[in-house]
């Protein structure tokens, strides 16, 4: 698995079509009009990762996994939504679970493409957008509080919950995000289960025009600014060219599309990339002649822990890890070479495991 993202932003920026692009499919409805989207809309894409291939072809692999990862799109906020305007917020309940947030924001201008607000003016959708998730995370604060306050007696771990909601509803009432706040460990273990909209990473998405993808514009620049505010970050998108990108299934073709537009990567690359560092992700891999297969874990993730992505038991029983390199076991041409030129090694439970560590896990039954 890899991770899920949460689409947001103003009705009508391209939020639907850049879904359906992502995940090259059709489930999204996009017009041009607001309000398009009601019901979430969601979708599973693949990981892009050259190495797979490579990996699989060297090991003979009858099949290949990548990682996952999964988009969900949601109905277009306005200002006032937290009060019922629009189509109100209810639907952030469906990005709670959500690891990491995409806002989609628009960079671009054609009079022929309803804004909901009729100026293009990022700042302003931003600022409306932010508003709207830190209202919703203090009615979601408050009541939790309020609960707290109804039991007769609290543990330590609910003592412990409850100081960092009031730490959280503090911050959300001077109007910061919560992810951008100073906790304790304790409190930090409560904030990423919390769900709060504000706690998680937020990557900024500007959809601009296809002669802006490059370098962006005037407006791109704005959302930069804004984000780096924020200690977020930001990736330009022209959702017409991803459009055009999604229908490429023929990989000479697609990279000739891409050498033809300047670009080095699709909108779907961009979005993984950035998506992992925001989150301190990285990938570790099996290989084998049943199957290659891509794992997600978090960096400076024990060897265990990294083994139980695969089964509970192989954490429950770890004994060591056999591990080799991607640029080794590739120079190396197999396993047992890399075996035999001593580039595999043998590592035991407080081994944090790398990006690119091929891995043989061996553990008790």
């Amino acid at each position: 698995m890899g991770f899920k993202t949460g689409i947001i932003g103003l009705p009508n920026v391209g939020k639907s079509t850049l879904f359906n692009a992502l995940t090259k499919s059709n489930n999204a409805q996009a017009e041009n009009f607001p309000f398009c989207t009601i019901d979430p809309n969601i979708g599973e894409v693949p990981v892009p990762d050259h190495r797979l291939q490579k990996l699989s072809s060297m090991a003979n692999s009858k099949e290949i996994f990548p990682a996952k990862m999964t988009f969900v799109d949601i109905a277009g906020l306005v200002e006032g939504a937290s009060r019922g305007e629009g189509l109100g917020n209810k639907f952030l309940a469906n990005i709670r679970e959500c690891d990491a947030l995409a806002h989609v924001i628009r960079c671009f201008e054609n009079e022929n493409v309803t804004h909901v607000n009729e100026v293009i003016n990022p700042d302003s959708d931003i600022d409306i957008i932010n508003t709207e998730l830190l209202l919703a995370d203090l009615e979601s604060v408050n009541k939790r509080i309020d609960n707290h306050r109804k039991k007769s007696k609290e543990n330590e771990v609910q003592l412990i919950s409850k100081d960092f909601l009031e730490k959280a509803k503090n911050l959300l009432e001077e109007g910061i995000h919560v992810r951008n706040g100073s906790f304790t460990d304790e409190e930090l273990v409560m904030k990423k289960y919390s769900q709060l909209l504000t706690s998680k990473p937020m990557l900024f998405i500007c959809n601009v025009d296809e002669d802006s993808v490059v370098n962006g514009n005037q407006f791109s620049k704005l959302v930069e600014e804004v984000a780096n505010s924020l200690e977020s970050k930001t990736i330009n998108i022209s959702v017409s060219i991803e459009q055009e990108l999604s229908e490429l299934t023929d990989e000479e073709e697609l990279e000739s599309f891409l050498n033809e537009m300047g670009m080095n990567a699709t909108g779907l690359d961009k979005v993984v990339k950035q998506g992992y560092e925001l989150l301190d992700l990285c990938t570790y891999f099996t290989a084998g002649p049943k199957e290659t297969k891509a794992w997600t874990i978090s960096r400076n993730t024990l060897a265990p822990e990294a083994a139980g992505k695969i089964h509970t038991d192989f954490q429950k029983g770890f004994i060591r890890a056999e591990t080799v390199s991607y640029v080794d076991y590739v120079k190396c041409g197999s396993w047992t070479k890399a075996k035999e030129l001593g580039k595999l090694r043998i590592e035991g439970k407080e081994y944090i495991v790398k990006d690119g560590d091929i891995l043989n896990f061996l553990f008790n039954k």
